[in-house]
C-alpha cells in the first residue's frame, strides 16, 4: 500500500481521510472510516440526494432533471443485457426508491434494500415502495434474482466480500448483476485530484479502477461482461469537484473538464468518470 493524498468531507463533517493505493490490485481504499455504527451520521445532509431527492441548489436541480432520463436508460439496460421485459430484480441500496419504481412501471417485480430509515421512509410515501433495511440481504432466498443492481453503492459497503459472496448466491441461473462506481482514473479523476467528488470520503469506502474491479468479480466467480458509461456522470462529479475547488462552482471549467472526459472515454470506456458494470455468473457463462 501507499499513500496518495489526504481528501476532505465536503459534505458532512469537513475531516479530512488519508486514500492508499494498493499496487496489486490497483483499489485504492479510505482510511480510518467510522464504523457501522458511526457512519450514518455521515449521510445525514440536505446535499445528499440519493436519501433527500433535494432540489436544493442549482447542481441538485439539473441532477433531478437528467434523472428522469438515466432512469429510463437503467431500465434499459436491465431488459437489453437479461434480454427480459420482465423479471424479479433486487436494488441493493434502492435509496428513496425511484430506480424500482421505474422498474416497477415496466412490469418488474421489484425488491430494494438500503440502510437509512429516513431514505425507505420517503421511498414508501412517495413511491409505496417497501424498502427494507440492508442486513436482509443475508436473509433472501438463493437464486431468486434476475437482476442485481448497485447503483453506486459498492464503494460504500463495509462488508466487502461478504456482500459480493451473498449477491452470487442470489443471481437466478443466468441472472446479471449490474454494478456503477466512479472510476479514480477518469481523466477528470486526474484533473481534480483530491478535490475530485467521486472520493466522497468517508461514505466511499473503496476507490475502484475497472482493473479493481476485474479482479474482485473474479475473486468471486464471477466475470465482467461488458462495460458501460456513464457520460452525465463526469458533467455532475465535476460541477461538485469545481465547488469542492474553488469554493463556488465554475460551470465553464467543470462542463468543458466533464465533456474533456467523456470525448476521452469515447471508445475506451475504461476511461470514463463513472462504469456500469455488466457482470455475470462464470459458472453459467
Amino acid at each position: 500500500m501507499q499513500h496518495v493524498f489526504h481528501v476532505k468531507d465536503y459534505t458532512v463533517s469537513g475531516k479530512e481521510f488519508e486514500i492508499l493505493h494498493c499496487n496489486a490490485c490497483t483499489a485504492r481504499f479510505t482510511q480510518d472510516v467510522p464504523g457501522l455504527d458511526d457512519i450514518g451520521r455521515y449521510y445525514k445532509s440536505e446535499d445528499y440526494i440519493s436519501h433527500t431527492n433535494t432540489s436544493k441548489g442549482l447542481i441538485n436541480q439539473l441532477y433531478q432533471r437528467v434523472r428522469v432520463r438515466t432512469m429510463k436508460q437503467k431500465a434499459a439496460i436491465i431488459k437489453r443485457h437479461t434480454g427480459l421485459k420482465s423479471g424479479k430484480l433486487l436494488d441493493i441500496g434502492c435509496g428513496t426508491g425511484t430506480f424500482l419504481h421505474t422498474m416497477q412501471q415496466q412490469g418488474w417485480d421489484v425488491a430494494g434494500l438500503e440502510p437509512e430509515a429516513d431514505a425507505r421512509a420517503i421511498g414508501k410515501e412517495q413511491y409505496g415502495i417497501d424498502a427494507r433495511p440492508s442486513h436482509e440481504l443475508f436473509s433472501l432466498s438463493p437464486q431468486s434474482f434476475n437482476a442485481i443492481t448497485l447503483w453506486h453503492v459498492l464503494e460504500h459497503v463495509h462488508t466487502l466480500h461478504e456482500y459480493m459472496s451473498q449477491i452470487k448466491t442470489l443471481l437466478a441461473p443466468g441472472g446479471i448483476l449490474f454494478v456503477a462506481v466512479p472510476n479514480y482514473t477518469s481523466k477528470d479523476a486526474k484533473a481534480y485530484g483530491a478535490y475530485w467528488a467521486g472520493y466522497d470520503v468517508p461514505r466511499h469506502l473503496y476507490h475502484f479502477s475497472p482493473r479493481s474491479m476485474e479482479t474482485l468479480a473474479d475473486q468471486h466467480g464471477l466475470e465482467i461482461d461488458e462495460m458501460l458509461p456513464m457520460w452525465f456522470d463526469s458533467f455532475y462529479v465535476d460541477m461538485l469537484s469545481s465547488k469542492y475547488k474553488s469554493g463556488k462552482v465554475n460551470y465553464v471549467s467543470a462542463g468543458l473538464h466533464g465533456l474533456a472526459s467523456n470525448i476521452n472515454a469515447m471508445g475506451n470506456t475504461k476511461e470514463c468518470c463513472s462504469v456500469i458494470y455488466v457482470i455475470k455468473n462464470k459458472a453459467t457463462i
